[in-house]
């Protein structure tokens, strides 16, 4: 399963990623850092990518242009990128029934800082 970092996750993230997510990649490694969400977005859904971000945009276009591309919505706050590929971690089974499941283009993940 290939994700997609937006730029609110350190592409340092990609170093630490286990195994479930090999041929990931982030929006700084494509060279991305400056184009739109909607640019963004197209990338994701050309190249079967799931974008995985802490900001509710590209949610919100997935509502208006429906999906592929899938988005995995960490809703943590700030954390440390280590903490993050914990929680993705933590999270594979679901993530992965999320990816194979046809009827659902959003799996937020709701974690408040302890």
């Amino acid at each position: 399963m290939k994700l997609l970092f937006d730029q609110n996750i350190s592409h340092r993230i990609l170093k630490i990623l286990p195994d479930e997510y090999i041929g990931s990649t982030s929006i700084k490694s494509q060279k991305l850092i400056d184009s739109s969400d909607r640019a963004i977005w197209e990338f994701a859904k050309k190249n079967d990518y799931i974008i995985v971000t802490q900001d509710s945009d590209f949610n919100d276009l997935n509502s208006l242009f429906g999906f592929p591309p899938k988005i995995i919505w960490i809703r943590t706050g700030n954390l440390k990128t280590d903490e993050i590929a914990k929680i993705l971690l933590e999270h594979a089974d679901e993530i992965e029934e999320f990816n194979q499941d046809p009827n659902f283009g959003c799996f937020e993940i709701l974690a408040l800082k302890k």
